[in-house]
């Protein structure tokens, strides 16, 4: 069975802000520190999420708590991003309403964050697929991409967003992404050219300089040391806990995810190069004759490098710096620049390179990203944005942030409000009006067309004459001196111009989070954000890819003399059309706070909280949230959490929930007016009502809690005696048994000893009687041996006596007739003696000779001439004949390892030695060649595919050889192709075939004796083969081309021998005339190439460089 669970459930502090009691801002701030110190950085207002940065990384994002979260109500678990998440995601894939989701608060409070995990969540619940997986995975590594180009490191933030966000993730029918679309807002361009102290430039900058390969940084003209350019700040160079150089391998990774081509990537690092080195241009002042000031660039190597990584011209820029062109109808006007001028152009310069290439970075991103189908799609937005900012010094930046915050202020309580009263009118609940403070005079005051700030500010900006911040701060004086939420100097509602708080060069606005004090100082130029139509059509002349789609107003095709719209007017536009997108979707908030500004765990500064709480007016949301019923529940739930309350519901309700509900309340006397029945749900008024309910179930729980210990514990005993009883019986009845086995063994083994005893004595006398009868059989059978061992002694003594007389007689005859016989023969022994000494004495040399010959034997190789010394001169034709034997059977045995293809190129060697040894002075030098045959691979190379299907046979050897000219003793080369009946010359480059001789047709093959590749093949008179004569070629692989003509000219049994002529000089048919080919040592001075010249019309001769 489901365990139901609820946000009551171990509930620390109060999970819902809309259930505190009492609601005071202390209280408010009490409760967040409270789940704070407990490591629940989330807390809801309603529907509305508050998220606390931990500044650490919690346990709370794993997969589990994924699965956790998936597919349950709002309020069913503790509080947390992910249950935010899960029900914008449902809401949009099971009631297909497009969702929103709105992420504030200030820099450092954890914005992007929590929209990476909003994201993460949404990829990790939703289909699967590898077109799936690839949507999600180029949405989510589009993250790491915006991050580099528009995150920075400040006083409050390592990875500040300087840009606001809006990124709407599509969606098919089933839930699974399509693709999405970034819309980005209000790029902080002023931080490319100057940072505060304490801050960094763009992360891209820092990651290209430490993480690209010295080569990269070489082609981008870039050095390593941050130290060597002025637009980045040195201070805060390198950051604890970021490494820049893995963030630039992992953005270049991204960029590959994404869908940018290597090219593109490449473009965009020299643009970001191209930035550096811009802020490294310095200008000096020069006087004119005419008194007028005008800057020159001091060192132009700088400008030079800009030059050649952007494409463009070094003067075209130069001059751009320089001078400034104003036209007006058909006129133009040329004016020169000064240093501050000249400053000015190059920082307007590198902010509107920097933030078009960001610009165009996001659309590419688009391309990329956005859904292919036509079909409608669900929609998810998300929405990243600065929150409100309260600095010291407050300029154009928080002005424009700040009013973009009133906008969304103004849609979440009308959204909110609009929320509850659709939800009243659903379940049938009267609405009462609920008072708010609305900011829409706030909105007016910035945002009218005829008399707010932004309109007043563009018109001071395009009027003629001369325009200041002064003059924009007299005319807001002048116009908005009434409004109530306008203060300044000189305005009516500053009741104390004495105060020193408020300058003269400031004025103040409240805002729903407090007022603030703006600096007008740069709000015009910042307006205007104006740059030089010199600079643009430099730009636009650049042969870079990117910059002329940078800088299309360059063009001077399409020159526009209108005034762009200023920064202001843009983001205006900007806001109404987010806010128009917004108002279609259901919104779904996050709200971001920074605990401290140490960016340490464990703090929790309560001024600073309290500050960011009332500027994202976190207790106006919780007031407007209880003006009416601070809680609301679905019958069901509401019945199955409290029905242990009522006995007429426990522990089962049978009827309706909602009579059981009211059943329930009836019982527990809750007051009338403190709950209202809706269709589906109940509402209660007060959070005490809720939280008295709270306590009586918690009450109940102990009772039912402590009735179960009862029952249960009574159980265990009963339980537990029935089992120590069912023991004792089984204890009992083994024992018995136990007690019967062994007295039933005694017995038996008593009985068995008995029975041994008697059997043993039976047995013994027994035995007795048997070797008694034994003993007397035994002596009977000793008498007889004995005497029958007499009588055999004495015949055996007789036969012996016998024996030994006729012995004696054979002995004596014996010596006798040796005696005789060596009388008779001792005359020839001493005649013999010599020979048969000598024979002996040869037999145990050879002996000798042949043993120490078998254990000194030289090696098996042929090659090997070594053979042992004879130890005597008679033995000199044997040991001659032994090495001849020997090396004729190690031959062999050699011989019988080679393989088919290896005998083969070992005969063609042969035969080779037996044509040019010690003939052809190029021979020694082709002997440790291989011959290869196939030196072209006809069959695997595609260039001469038709060429190997026009020849039929099998191409025995190919080659480039050159095809010797008669006119002038030049040579073109022509492939040589050599098969077992033709010979195929054909062109290299075409592969067309030139001629196809057959091999009956030629009659020799002609070369010199000297180390050049010359050789002439000699065609048979009257073929039909020699109507252009015969053919002189030159090759790299001489040797093997005519050994394997002459080979295969021998094999065949149907032709001739093919002669092989070796020659200094010898005779060439060509066509009707004969030339003769001479071939002569050519001098130092010539070289180590051979040369062929024409001498005259019958002569042709060859120098060959003499041989070391």
């Amino acid at each position: 069975m489901e365990v139901k669970t609820s946000l009551l459930d171990n509930m620390i502090g109060v999970g819902d802000m809309v259930l505190l009691e009492p609601l005071t801002e202390d209280s408010f701030l009490e409760n967040l520190k409270k789940r704070f110190d407990h490591n629940e950085i989330y807390t809801y207002i309603g529907s509305v999420v508050i998220s606390l940065n931990p500044y650490r990384s919690l346990p709370i994002y794993t997969p589990d708590k994924v699965e956790e979260y998936r597919n349950r109500n709002f309020y069913e678990l503790s509080p947390h991003i992910y249950a935010l998440a899960d029900e914008a995601y449902r809401s949009l894939r099971d009631q297909d309403k497009d969702q929103c989701i709105l992420i504030t608060g200030e820099s450092g409070a954890g914005k992007t964050e929590a929209s990476k995990l909003v994201m993460s969540y949404v990829a990790a619940v939703c289909g699967k697929g590898q077109e799936v997986n690839k949507v999600k995975e180029q949405l989510l590594q589009s993250n790491p991409v915006l991050e580099a180009f528009g995150n920075a490191k400040t006083v409050r933030n390592d990875n500040s967003s300087r840009f606001g966000k809006y990124m709407d993730i599509e969606f098919d029918f089933k839930g699974d992404p399509l693709g999405g679309v970034i819309s980005n807002y209000l790029l902080e361009k002023s931080r490319v050219v100057k940072q505060p102290r304490g801050e960094r430039n763009f992360h891209i900058f820092y990651q290209l300089l430490s993480g690209a390969s010295d080569d990269t940084l070489k082609k981008l003209k870039l050095e390593r040391d941050f130290s060597k350019y002025n637009y980045l700040s040195l201070d805060s160079a390198t950051v604890s806990g970021l490494d820049d150089a893995a963030n630039f391998r992992t953005v270049r990774n991204a960029m590959q995810i994404v869908g940018f081509m290597e090219d593109e990537m490449q473009s965009v690092l020299e643009l970001v190069a191209a930035v550096l080195k811009l802020g490294n241009i310095e200008f000096k002042p020069e006087s004119r004759c005419n008194g007028m000031d005008e800057s020159r660039i001091k060192d132009k190597n700088d400008l030079k490098e800009m030059c050649e990584l952007l494409g463009t011209e070094q003067s075209v820029l130069e001059r751009a710096f320089s001078y400034r062109t104003v036209e007006a109808k058909m006129e133009k006007v040329s004016t020169t620049l000064n240093v501050a001028q000249a400053y000015y152009a190059r920082d307007a310069l590198a902010k509107n390179l920097y933030s078009r290439l960001f610009s165009w970075l996001v659309t590419r991103i688009n391309g990329s990203i956005k859904a292919q189908a036509k079909t409608r799609h669900k929609v998810m937005g998300v929405l990243d944005i600065y929150g409100f900012e309260i600095f010291e010094d407050n300029s154009f930046e928080q002005f424009i942030i700040n009013y973009c915050n009133e906008k969304l202020q103004q849609i979440f309580i009308e959204l909110t409000l609009r929320e509850e009263q659709e939800e009243y009118i659903r379940e049938g609940i009267e609405w009462t009006n609920i008072e708010y403070f609305n900011n829409a005079v706030i909105c007016d005051l910035i945002e009218n067309n005829q008399n707010g700030i932004l309109a007043m500010l563009d018109e001071e900006c395009l009027r003629p004459g001369t325009v200041t911040d002064e003059t924009f701060l007299d005319k807001l004086n002048t116009i908005c001196a009434d409004h109530q939420h306008f203060e300044s100097r000189l305005s009516k509602n500053s009741k104390f111009l004495n105060d020193h708080s408020l300058p003269h060069n400031c004025f103040r606005i409240q805002h729903y989070a407090g007022k603030v004090l703006y600096r007008v100082e740069g709000f015009v130029d910042k307006n205007n954000d104006l740059l030089y139509r010199d600079l643009s059509q430099a730009m636009y002349k650049a042969n870079h890819s990117l910059i002329k789609q940078l800088f299309p107003e360059g063009n001077p095709v399409k020159v526009n003399l209108k005034r762009p719209p200023t920064a202001g007017f843009q983001f205006k536009a900007s806001v109404g059309t987010l806010m128009s997108n917004l108002q279609t979707k259901n919104p779904n908030y996050i709200r971001c706070i920074k605990p401290n500004d140490k960016k340490a765990s464990h703090i929790f500064n309560e001024s600073l909280v309290c500050h960011q709480a009332r500027y994202l007016g976190l207790m106006e949301n919780v007031r407007v949230r209880r003006a009416g019923y601070a809680f609301r529940q679905a019958y069901e739930p509401c019945l199955e959490r409290y029905k242990m309350l009522c006995k007429n519901t426990w522990p089962h309700w049978k009827g309706p929930a909602r009579q059981g509900v009211e059943v329930l309340m009836t019982n527990l006397q809750v007051p009338a007016e403190e709950y209202s029945y809706g269709r589906s749900k109940i509402f209660i008024r007060n959070p005490r009502t809720l939280f008295f309910l709270e306590e009586k179930r918690k009450q109940c729980l102990e009772d039912l809690a402590t009735l179960i210990q009862k029952i249960y514990r009574g159980w265990k005993c009963r339980s537990h005696f029935l089992l120590l009883k069912k023991s004792q019986i089984v204890v009992a009845s083994w024992y018995r048994r136990y007690a019967q086995q062994k007295k039933y063994q005694k017995i038996k083994h008593s009985t068995t000893v008995v029975q041994s005893y008697t059997r043993g004595w039976q047995a013994r006398k027994l035995l007795r009687e048997l070797k008694y009868q034994k003993k007397c059989e035994e002596a009977v059978t000793t008498i007889a041996a004995f005497w029958h061992g007499t009588q055999a002694r004495r015949e055996l003594r007789r036969l012996k006596e016998e024996a030994r007389r006729k012995h004696a007689v054979a002995v004596i005859w014996a010596y006798w007739q040796g005696l005789k016989v060596r009388r008779e023969y001792r005359k020839f022994f001493r005649a013999n003696a010599g020979k048969k000494i000598y024979n002996f004495t040869i037999q145990r040399i050879m002996q000798k000779y042949f043993l120490g010959l078998k254990s000194k034997l030289p090696s098996m190789s042929p090659i090997d001439k070594t053979w042992p010394a004879r130890p005597y001169s008679f033995l000199d034709g044997v040991h001659a004949e032994l090495r001849r034997i020997f090396h004729l059977w190690r031959c062999k045995k050699y011989r019988s390892q080679f393989t088919e293809e290896k005998k083969a190129v070992y005969e063609e060697k042969l035969e080779a030695s037996e044509l040019f040894k010690d003939k052809k002075a190029l021979y020694p030098s082709s002997v440790r060649q291989p011959f290869k045959g196939d030196y072209l691979e006809i069959s695997k190379n595609p260039k001469y595919q038709k060429l190997s299907s026009a020849v039929d046979e099998k191409i025995l050897l190919a080659d480039v050889v050159n095809k010797i000219n008669r006119a002038n003793g030049k040579g073109s080369p022509r492939l040589f192709l050599l098969t077992k009946k033709n010979v195929v010359l054909a062109d290299q480059k075409t592969g067309q075939l030139k001629a196809n001789v057959p091999l009956t047709d030629l009659a020799s093959v002609s070369t010199s004796t000297q180390t050049d590749g010359f050789f002439a093949l000699k065609l048979k008179e009257g073929s039909a083969s020699a109507i252009k004569g015969d053919f002189l070629l030159s090759s790299d692989h001489l040797i093997e081309m005519i050994t394997k003509l002459h080979r295969i000219s021998s094999m065949a049994a149907d032709r001739e021998k093919l002669n092989i002529d070796i020659l200094d000089e010898f005779l060439v048919q060509f066509k009707q005339d004969k030339v003769c080919v001479k071939f002569i040592q050519g001098s130092p001075k010539n070289g180590n190439s051979v040369s062929c010249k024409r001498k005259n019309n019958r002569l042709l001769e060859v120098s060959v460089p003499a041989s070391s």
